[in-house]
């Protein structure tokens, strides 16, 4: 029987898990995802959900500022610092978590973590997956969106391809259009310059 055995091991120590499970929450409280294997994504996810937990469920003391706390209050935001520290060894990450992850979270009844099969990885052909926090919650920079071109033959290029004919087409009319208006112009004045002369 595997009475209180869940969790997978991973190949490793006890301890070497742990530190792996921190590295891998500071990570990603840092950056707002990581790629890793999918089956240590699936465990990651529920430790860092419990982690992010801590921080939600006093950010809005955390938002009002220590000396606005009574000392109840105080101890609460103590007490959850110290508890996400136990998995959380990074300061830095730890600053992050109460102070930017975790207000963008409130109101999010558990559920912090999203993970994403990506591809399998060159080498050993393991399934990898992307953690990522809800909501692009913690990301360092957003980069915009680049549009790729689309493939020469396709139908989408060949729309393009035809609206930029369109609107050149268009812009050699219109500048047709105005260059004979302006020497129809000019040929007017020197009819009028004319019959003032005679």
């Amino acid at each position: 029987m595997r009475h209180l055995k869940a969790g997978r091991k991973l190949g490793r120590t006890s301890s070497h898990r742990r530190a792996m499970y921190s590295n891998m929450v500071a990570a990603l409280v840092t950056h707002g995802q990581i790629e890793t294997t999918e089956a240590k994504a699936k465990e990651l996810r529920s430790i860092a959900d419990r982690t992010i937990h801590w921080g939600v469920g006093v950010s809005e003391l955390v938002k009002r500022g220590p000396k606005k706390l009574s000392d109840i209050e105080r101890a609460q935001v103590v007490h959850a610092k110290r508890m996400a520290r136990r998995v959380l060894k990074n300061e830095d990450a730890l600053e992050k978590l109460f102070a930017e992850v975790a207000p963008e979270m409130t109101g999010h009844p558990g559920g912090y973590t999203r993970v994403l099969k990506t591809r399998f990885r060159v080498g050993d052909a393991a399934p990898m997956a992307l953690v990522a926090l809800v909501n692009g919650a913690g990301k360092a920079e957003s980069s915009p969106r680049v549009e790729s071109a689309p493939a020469k033959g396709s139908k989408a290029s060949k729309k393009s391809e035809a609206k930029a004919e369109k609107s050149e087409k268009a812009e050699k009319k219109s500048k047709k259009g105005q260059s004979e208006k302006a020497s129809a112009d000019k040929s007017k004045s020197k009819t009028k310059k004319k019959a003032k002369d005679d």
